[in-house]
C-alpha cells in the first residue's frame, strides 16, 4: 500500500529556520488549510495518509521529509543540519518504526531528507549547508548492504538538492530529471535527460510525482504546462504560505510503499 506520513502545521511556524528567503509573516490558519488540501490530494492519488499532530515546540516539524530517508528495506533517521530541528526525528521515528527497521545517524554527520533525490537504486545527495560529507558517508554506509549507490551533488544558492532537482522517472525510455542548473552541479547527473524549469520559475524544480500525477505549486504555470507536455497529469496546489518557510512540494510528506511487515530498530 502506498503510504504518506504528514504532520500538521505547527502554531509556531513563524519561528521557522530560514536560509535563503527573507522572513515574511506566515498566515498559520491559511497554511493549515493549504496543508489539509495537500493531504487530500495525496489521498486522492491513492496514498493512505497518516496525519500526525502538530509539534508546538518545533516550528519546522511539518516538513517530515527532512528527518528520515526511507527506502524499501530501511528508514535512516537523520541528524538534521539545523540544530533546532533535531528533536523532530524522535516522534517521527515512533511512527516509522512500525513500517521499517530504523538506523540512526551519529555526530558529526548532518543530513536532511530534502537533500536526497532518489532515482531507482541511486540516491543523489546534496552537499549543502544542511548536509555534510559525513552525512553522505553514513547514508551510504546504512544503504550499502541493500545495494544502493549514493552520489554527492554540490548545491549552491538554495536550501536543499530537491530545491534544484526532482526525478521524473523514465520518459520515452530516458531517465529524466527536472532541474534548475543554477542551483546544482548537474555534472553528477550524467546519463540523465535534464529538463530545465522556466527561467522565471527558478523554485519550480521541486515536484512530487505519484503514479502518472505530478503535484506542482500553482504559482509555477510554465512548469505545469511543460510537465503536461511530458505526459503528466498535473495537480496544481496552493503552497504559498509554506513556501515562505522555504518549503517545496515534497517537503511535507514521506511517501513510501508498505508491504505489511513490521520491524525493529538499530543504530549506526
Amino acid at each position: 500500500m502506498l503510504t504518506a506520513i504528514t504532520r500538521a502545521v505547527s502554531p509556531t511556524i513563524n519561528r521557522c529556520e530560514l536560509s535563503f528567503r527573507p522572513r515574511q509573516v506566515i498566515d498559520v490558519p491559511r497554511a493549515g488549510e493549504q496543508h489539509r488540501r495537500y493531504e487530500a490530494c495525496l489521498a486522492e492519488l491513492g496514498a493512505a495518509v497518516i496525519s500526525l499532530p502538530a509539534e508546538p515546540d518545533l516550528p519546522d516539524a511539518v516538513f517530515v521529509e527532512d528527518p528520515a530517508v526511507v527506502v524499501e528495506e530501511v528508514a535512516v533517521m537523520a541528524r538534521l543540519g539545523a540544530a533546532s530541528r533535531r528533536p523532530e526525528a524522535g516522534s517521527l521515528a515512533l511512527v516509522l518504526r512500525q513500517f521499517r527497521p530504523l538506523r540512526w545517524m551519529q555526530a558529526p554527520a548532518t543530513l536532511e531528507g530534502g537533500d536526497v533525490v532518489r532515482a531507482g537504486r541511486t540516491l543523489f545527495v546534496g552537499a549543502s549547508g544542511r548536509t555534510n560529507a559525513a552525512g553522505v558517508e553514513q547514508l551510504a554506509e546504512a544503504l550499502r548492504p541493500f545495494d544502493y549507490e549514493v552520489k554527492p551533488v554540490p548545491v549552491r544558492g538554495c536550501l536543499h538538492l530537491k530545491s534544484a532537482c526532482s526525478y521524473l522517472g523514465e520518459i520515452l525510455g530516458e531517465r529524466t530529471m527536472l532541474v534548475n542548473r543554477e542551483w546544482a552541479d548537474c555534472a553528477a547527473l550524467d546519463g540523465y535527460r535534464l529538463v530545465d524549469v522556466p527561467a522565471d520559475e527558478p523554485e519550480a524544480a521541486n515536484v512530487l510525482t505519484i503514479g502518472d500525477a505530478a503535484m506542482v505549486a500553482d504559482c509555477f504555470p510554465g512548469t505545469a504546462r511543460m510537465l503536461e507536455g511530458l505526459g503528466w497529469r498535473v495537480k496544481a496546489l496552493d503552497n504559498s504560505e509554506l513556501m515562505k518557510a522555504e518549503a517545496g512540494m515534497t517537503c511535507s510528506s514521506l511517501v513510501f510503499e508498505y508491504d505489511g511487515e513490521r520491524c525493529g530498530t538499530t543504530t549506526l
